[in-house]
């Protein structure tokens, strides 16, 4: 997929920065947008919430695994829960995590 952002020349040091932050990071310009727009929709969402935002699962199997993990698995984390029961893959688990960890950083260093 492609997108073009147009930008003004007032807009010019956003580019800037982001350029910079690809470059201390090795990653393309679009990396680093894409990474910025993940952590500011992201950063507040809980775990079943990343999943539903990357397509895999729906909110009636969120409901589902929050009821087992109200009844069954009082113990358990949600995603753990949901792996045994094959409403994920291991992968898109892993992911959501991985989003929902960059937020919680991002949150904790602007805090």
């Amino acid at each position: 997929m492609q997108t073009t952002i147009y930008y003004s020349e007032d807009d010019a040091y956003l580019i800037k920065q982001v350029d910079m932050k690809g470059k201390r990071e090795r990653k393309s310009r679009s990396g680093v947008i894409l990474s910025i727009l993940e952590q500011h929709f992201e950063c507040e969402k809980r775990l079943g919430e990343i999943l539903i935002d990357l397509g895999v699962m729906t909110h009636n199997d969120l409901a589902k695994g929050l009821h087992l993990q109200q009844t069954r698995f009082t113990e358990k984390l949600l995603g753990d829960i949901l792996l045994e029961e094959e409403m994920v893959s291991p992968e898109a688990v892993e992911r959501a995590l991985l989003i929902q960890a960059r937020g919680r950083k991002t949150e904790a260093m602007s805090a």
